[in-house]
């Protein structure tokens, strides 16, 4: 999903909807990008999307850029039409799918633009009430046929499911302000943080902090290298450095979204400050200690198989 800058209108003219889709059927031949649904609104956009070739990123670029292009030349204007970077959800296809299906198609009703999806014309409702060829460019049977083998009997069932009302978990999950970037059960996210680590600093997926292994998981893993148990990551004396606290510290920096002072209270380290020193330490030492970066890239490096133990 996106919006535009300042939440103006991206859309003016049923023109502007019309070259939006598109770009959507042409981003969908270039880039092998399934497009299930869509709903476009004046100022924003939802789109459910499948991506085979894990080129979310490159679609994207294109179906933004492509229709700020031609938004740009149309109205004689130019500079940034969107907030900036898209909102990407990863979807547990297992147990949502159809939840957010739902979800994108009723977002007319819920502005109050109409009383019924048929009568609005910008998202992809028709595609699955209806089978006439102009929709066939929609990846809309995979989704259909979870309601029923038969494309009558599945497009009954759809048009039913779509006009009851949405489960209290969903409406939860897209109310927050902070929009979450997994859509699943904990089971779900467990696999992802196991499958996809390789991801987690890909500048391209800012979402990926959702793959970073858990606290406990840095905590074990370090205390396995060094043969130690976790007692030992939180004493300290003066003048005598802990080597493996100050690396837990420094990798539970790195791996999550945790705050200096919440680090601290793992090691019962009061002062923000001092966390911020370890790091600091660590980052020093790490650029001129050749056996000292060995040591954290190993520790690093097992952090995967930690979580799968675990």
């Amino acid at each position: 999903m996106n919006r535009g800058r300042r939440r103006e209108a991206i859309f003016q003219s049923s023109r502007d909807y019309e070259m939006f889709i598109t770009v959507l059927q042409e981003a969908s031949k270039m880039w092998n990008l399934k497009v299930a649904a869509y709903c476009l609104l004046s100022n924003h956009y939802h789109l459910l999307l499948h991506t085979p070739d894990g080129n979310i990123a490159r679609c994207m670029r294109h179906i933004n850029g492509v229709y700020t292009q031609r938004y740009n030349r149309r109205h004689k204007k130019d500079g940034q039409l969107f907030r900036g970077r898209y909102k990407a959800v990863l979807i547990d296809g297992d147990n949502y799918l159809l939840e957010v299906l739902r979800y994108i198609h009723n977002n007319s009703i819920k502005a109050g633009l109409v009383k019924n999806l048929v009568d609005y014309k910008w998202c992809s409702h028709k595609g699955y009430s209806s089978r006439t060829k102009k929709w066939n460019w929609l990846y809309r049977d995979f989704l259909l046929a979870i309601f029923s083998k038969k494309s009558k009997q599945a497009q009954k069932a759809y048009v039913k499911f779509v006009s009851e009302n949405e489960s209290e978990e969903i409406e939860k999950f897209y109310s927050k302000k902070n929009l979450g970037s997994v859509l699943s059960d904990d089971h779900f996210k467990e696999r992802l943080k196991e499958k996809f680590q390789e991801f987690l600093f890909h500048k391209e997926i800012p979402e990926a902090i959702i793959f970073a292994p858990a606290p406990r998981n840095i905590l074990a893993s370090v205390c396995r290298h060094y043969n130690i148990k976790r007692e030992a990551l939180t004493k300290s004396k003066r003048g005598t450095e802990n080597v493996p606290r100050d690396i837990a510290v420094y990798l539970m920096r790195i791996y999550s979204n945790k705050t200096l002072t919440e680090i601290g209270k793992y090691f019962n380290i009061i002062n923000y400050s001092t966390v911020s020193s370890i790091i600091e330490r660590v980052k020093s030492r790490k650029a001129t200690d050749k056996v000292f970066a060995a040591q954290l890239k190993k520790i690093k490096n097992t952090l995967g198989g930690s979580q799968r133990q675990t």
